[in-house]
């Protein structure tokens, strides 16, 4: 019997049929997001948890409960709103939230993750309504263990755990970065299939260096300035410690730190936990997806590309190792790929004879690189004309920097140029794709990190392909978990790349897509995954015997993975003391 908490667990029968064993009654299993299906109670079933004349006489089908609340999340007015509904809707009754957020993905997708999730994040505290997931900070992290065991959940499998340190483009934004780990969450159930009843958000509160958030009354976090050094990467020990303690199996995302807290917690734990950074290798194999379906459409080869990478950063640097990843794949060695990208930061080309980051050094130009150069390496437009680029990948988060003069050098360099505006929100987007197309006269292959309209220009349409991680993750995720791999490796990453690219090849390259549309994300995850677990069983680091079994067959573990991903429909109740309750709730739209 699976357990998935002390409240309630699931049975499933001879037939396969699964029924949701409950430990509570009444108005408890109302108040219970996890329990309560509301107006979908059936009359045997409100007789017997004791939930007779606490709800509505009438009994709902899912699909009448979906018409309503459709309803009201068209009538609310602004996208903020929508987000607070649909929050609000969760936080009541979660099968229902997921069914909605199923049935509604593109349109929804914004508002539960990026751009809107920005705003949510920068005004969580004024917005708070209800607790959600595990909050470790420096006023109960020395007793990790106790606040690990406070959670309901006995068998989580998926962590996203953030100290809201470099959010989006919106950097520091204290304690309300949790938001972006509730938001990650409901992907990994849409698009990837994992349980909402075996996920957790958690938010490393370890202060925030904005004097602004810790003087205003209404601030929920910690109000002190942000550990740093080695006192951060203790509060990080005792986390990680207790979190692997109680959730051996579970995978753990890190999600938005800081630059250099993002690749030292990286390299510290991904042996202790498995575990991944999606802001450098989401974002990494995301990108290197977009760029294969770009070459695709060009007829040419990854190696013959010259990348430039603009944006120094955690999601910079990822990009330009997973190109290098890439281009080592189509027969370079990784000197000759090194040679092919050039990463600017905010002082221009990375020189290696002036002071940066550990973790930008590999980047680093010498001098023998530029001889010969007519330009400077400190100028984005120079680098381009002196590299001739046919490549150029924007992660700096600052808008318009992507000038006129820019993309038009682009499309001096070559007859297709590939420019990705890929800074979140859209508020930070490098350039707008109608700006690109119309400099380059429609020939330059656009993305974007956010979702952006369609471009009209000469009585032609553009499509503009969303770069974005939710392609990669939920999948990466979920194949982690299915593999219960000990380890998440670099290959097992840029193997999610490449399914992602050939899944947008084979169903959407022909008609000039770079990226599949949002509606499918669900079966790209399902690729994704699979792919994942068949490279976790090459690298010897899938502990599933099961799917371990299936190795070779990749049409197999597809339908491992379509199989294991949850759905959001009702079951069928019973007490812990009693039997299950043979009624289900009326017709079959409520699966």
């Amino acid at each position: 019997m699976p357990k998935l908490s002390r409240y309630f667990e699931t049975r499933r029968d001879a037939s396969g049929a699964h029924t949701l064993i409950v430990n509570l009654d009444g108005s408890p299993l109302l108040r219970l997001a996890m329990t309560n299906k509301g107006t979908a109670f059936t009359a045997e079933e409100r007789r017997a948890l004791h939930l007779d004349g606490l709800l509505p006489p009438h009994i709902s089908t899912m699909g009448q409960q979906l018409a309503r609340v459709y309803a009201g999340f068209l009538r609310e007015p602004s996208p903020l709103a929508k987000y607070q509904y649909l929050r609000a809707i969760q936080e009541r009754n979660e099968v229902l939230f997921y069914a909605l957020l199923e049935g509604h993905l593109a349109e929804m997708l914004p508002i539960v993750y990026t751009p809107t999730v920005g705003d949510a994040v920068r005004q969580f505290s004024n917005l708070y309504q209800s607790a959600r997931g595990l909050s470790f900070s420096p006023h109960n992290i020395d007793h990790a263990h106790e606040v690990a065991g406070n959670c309901l959940f006995d068998d989580v499998r998926m962590i996203v755990a953030t100290d809201s340190s470099a959010i989006l483009g919106i950097g520091d934004q204290g304690y309300g970065g949790v938001a972006i780990s509730i938001g990650k969450l409901a992907l990994y159930t849409t698009g990837g299939g994992v349980s909402p009843f075996r996920s957790l958000p958690v938010g490393l509160d370890v202060g925030t260096d904005r004097a602004d958030l810790i003087d205003e009354p209404n601030y929920l976090g910690v109000r002190q300035k942000r550990l740093r050094g080695e006192a951060y990467l203790d509060f990080m020990d005792r986390f990680v410690e207790a979190i692997h303690q109680r959730y051996p199996k579970a995978i753990v995302q890190w999600e938005d730190l800081s630059k250099d807290a993002a690749f030292t917690v990286h390299e510290r734990y991904r042996t202790r936990l498995p575990s991944f950074n999606d802001d450098i290798q989401g974002t990494g194999a995301v990108t290197l997806a977009g760029v294969l379906g770009a070459c695709k459409l060009r007829g040419e080869a990854l190696r013959e590309q010259r990348i430039v990478v603009y944006g120094a950063g955690a999601g910079g640097a990822g990009v330009a190792w997973e190109m290098v990843r890439g281009l080592m794949r189509d027969g370079l060695t990784q000197a000759e790929a090194m040679q092919r990208v050039f990463v600017l930061d905010s002082k221009g080309l990375l020189m290696s004879a002036r002071a940066m980051e550990d973790y930008k050094r590999p980047f680093a130009k010498t001098d023998d690189d530029v001889a010969g150069w007519d330009g400077s390496p400190a100028d984005l437009l120079d680098v381009l004309r002196c590299t001739k680029a046919t490549v150029l990948l924007g992660l700096s988060g600052q808008p318009g920097t992507f000038t006129e003069p820019i993309i038009k050098q682009m499309a001096a360099n070559t007859d297709r140029p590939v420019i990705f505006a890929l800074s979140n929100p859209t508020s930070s987007c490098e350039a707008l794709p109608s700006d690109v197309l119309r400099w380059t006269q429609g020939r330059a292959l656009v993305a974007t990190g956010s979702p952006f309209d369609t471009v009209a220009i000469a009585g032609k349409t553009y499509e503009v392909g969303q770069g974005n991680n939710a392609f990669i993750f939920p999948g990466l995720g979920f194949g982690a978990i299915l593999a219960e791999a000990s380890e998440i490796t670099d290959a097992m990453v840029t193997s999610a790349a490449y399914a992602l690219a050939a899944y947008t090849e084979e169903k959407h390259l022909a008609a000039g897509r770079i990226y599949p549309p949002v509606e499918e994300l669900r079966i790209v995850s399902a690729r994704v995954a699979a792919h994942v677990i068949a490279q976790a069983i090459d690298d010897g680091v899938a502990r599933s015997a099961k799917v371990s079994a299936l190795r070779g067959d990749l049409p197999a573990l597809i339908a491992h993975v379509e199989h294991k991903q949850w759905k959001a429909k009702y079951l069928p109740f019973a007490l812990g003391r009693g039997v299950a309750l043979s009624t289900h709730p009326p017709d079959e739209s409520n699966g």
